[in-house]
């Protein structure tokens, strides 16, 4: 069953060159508190996918900035200056595979 379709956008040709993961967990993790969080990462421009979860962390934020400084003031001037933020996590993404075909399991 399809929900919709997506169109594959060229990050570095809008001057996002570079893709992180940003793991981020907050505290305390209540439903108003997971929400406001959740609120506030939608509203930047940053990030192009979260991801919510259980486990570990709270949140799997998926960002495409200009470069490491950029990516540096994402996490330390906007993530960091957040009062629940209790763990926040960094990984530069290398490459990135989209399956083109899912089939039922």
């Amino acid at each position: 069953m399809l929900l919709g379709y997506h169109a594959e956008v060229d990050l570095p040709s809008l001057g996002r060159g570079l893709q992180a993961i940003i793991a981020v967990r907050i505290r305390p993790p209540t439903r108003a508190v997971i929400e406001q969080f959740q609120a506030f990462v939608t509203e930047m421009p940053e990030v192009i996918e979260i991801f919510t979860l259980t486990g570990a962390d709270d949140f799997l934020l998926h960002v495409a900035v200009r470069d490491t400084d950029h990516l540096h003031s994402v996490v330390l001037d906007k993530l960091t200056e957040r009062k629940e933020l209790a763990d926040v996590r960094t990984s530069v993404v290398y490459g990135h595979l989209r399956k083109n075909v899912i089939e039922p399991i």
